[in-house]
């Protein structure tokens, strides 16, 4: 469904190298690094459910309105997009319902207030001839705007060509002011609002203008997060995820820290017949993790290294070691990833 991904490489609007590393089974990690599709993603976790937990166990048609505890279970409400509603009873109840989660609220009596930092994101995928190795992860940019670029997935017959998730994003408003709209994944953008921000790259492995004019799908959304937390538990409820811990996308980290949260849970659990105290036990682990991570991505995250070489060579640069010395590289680049606990166990290589 998905690509390992081999590597991943800093340039600038130019398409030099500022750094480049290797990712997952290849950076000498025992597992590997997968890029895929969300929604791929998404329809193989509900086909395994389903075939674990029984179709039954499966609502998409409903939410929860109310939560609330007894001794020794948790007595949920739902309502159906008919208006119908009903109490279920469970050992737990886990909130992984996202940046607007429903559960939020209800469990902490409030919901912290949206924080945008002025950075707008454009997005899309389709199918793109394959550059590099054809498993390679790209952030390319200067001080007005950064591209993400990387394979999500291999077509069933061409094998020139990769599906291609490509992100381009900067900063359109000042930090602190109201998101310019609500949070989502639908809303559509066009080329046209993006296309001045990156008027000045010249990349050599794609033409922006037309991976963009060539998405069929362009989605538009603001870079959003929440103030951490001070708990995400109550006795046998807990978050999980970005109802827990909305960050910026920054690192990769929107994803790889519910994956976190999620296989920590799954051990305190198992560990302990005491559910309350295993959802403690995790919440004491996770979240003060994940709130360093959110306050890390405020400030940015190993991009930066990005941002450092266009503030001393916004017009390229012959030797990447005369602009940056190794070490600030690393350090950035390094540090980002320890703090997130995701660190390669070897070290990389700087560019030539």
């Amino acid at each position: 469904m998905g690509l390992r991904t081999r590597a991943l490489s800093y340039l600038n609007h130019r398409g030099q190298v500022i750094w480049t590393e290797t990712r997952g089974l290849h950076a000498g990690h025992d597992a590997p690094q997968f890029s895929i599709h969300r929604g791929r993603l998404q329809h193989m976790l509900w086909r395994a459910a389903r075939e674990r937990l029984g179709e039954e166990a499966l609502r998409p048609d409903a939410r929860v309105v109310a939560a609330t505890e007894a001794d020794d279970a948790v007595r949920v409400t739902l309502a159906s997009a008919a208006g119908a509603r009903e109490t279920i009873a469970g050992d737990a109840l886990i909130g992984a319902d996202g940046i607007h989660s429903t559960l939020r609220p209800l469990l902490l009596g409030a919901d912290p207030p949206m924080r945008w930092n002025g950075i707008q994101m454009w997005r899309g995928a389709l199918d793109w001839p394959a550059f590099g190795s054809g498993d390679e992860m790209i952030i390319a940019g200067n001080a007005t705007a950064k591209l993400v670029f990387y394979p999500i997935g291999r077509p069933a017959a061409d094998t020139s060509t990769r599906l291609t998730n490509w992100v381009v994003y900067a900063r359109t408003g000042a930090e602190g002011m109201p998101p310019p709209a609500r949070e989502s994944w639908s809303r559509r953008g066009t080329w046209e609002e993006f296309a001045p921000l990156v008027a000045g790259f010249a990349l050599p492995f794609v033409d922006i203008e037309r991976l963009a004019r060539e998405t069929r799908e362009i989605f538009l959304y603001p870079m959003c997060d929440r103030d951490p937390l001070e708990r995400w538990t109550r006795g046998r409820i807990t978050l999980l995820g970005d109802a827990a811990h909305a960050m910026y996308p920054v690192g990769s980290n929107g994803a790889s820290q519910a994956i976190l949260d999620a296989r920590c849970l799954a051990d305190r659990l198992a560990e302990s017949a005491d559910t309350p105290a295993a959802l403690a036990a995790y919440e004491a682990e996770r979240r003060p993790a994940t709130a360093a991570v959110v306050r890390s991505n405020r400030v940015g995250g190993p991009e930066r290294v990005i941002d450092l070489v266009a503030a001393r060579a916004p017009d390229g640069f012959a030797r990447i070691d005369e602009v940056a010395r190794p070490d600030e590289l690393e350090a950035i680049v390094r540090g980002y990833a320890t703090l997130a606990g995701f660190a390669a166990p070897q070290p990389a290589s700087g560019a030539p």
